[in-house]
């Protein structure tokens, strides 16, 4: 595996777990009424690459998913990413 190639999974699979417990906290915290992470931080750490893990935490924990800003967005924002990392792979 090359060294791009490499650094492109790392940097996917942080974001995504990290985005998934963004989205588990934000969740917890509107069940216990409390403080939460406010939707433009949500959409940013999906764009910043970690849509695959708000794609995941948004079905997981059933969050978000009625706000088309979220369920439009977050999995146009998994191909972006996916297309981003195939031209990772041909550029390799």
């Amino acid at each position: 595996m090359t060294k791009p190639v490499y650094l492109a999974l790392v940097w996917l699979g942080v974001l995504s777990a990290f985005t998934l417990l963004l989205f588990g906290w934000d969740k917890l915290m509107a069940k216990l009424g409390r403080r939460r992470i406010p939707e433009a931080s949500l959409l940013f750490a999906c764009l910043a690459g970690g849509a695959v893990g708000g794609l995941t935490g948004m079905y997981l924990f059933h969050h978000k998913i009625r706000k088309p800003k979220f369920y439009v967005t977050v999995p146009l924002l998994v191909i972006l990413d996916a297309v981003l990392f195939a031209v990772v792979l041909m550029r390799t």
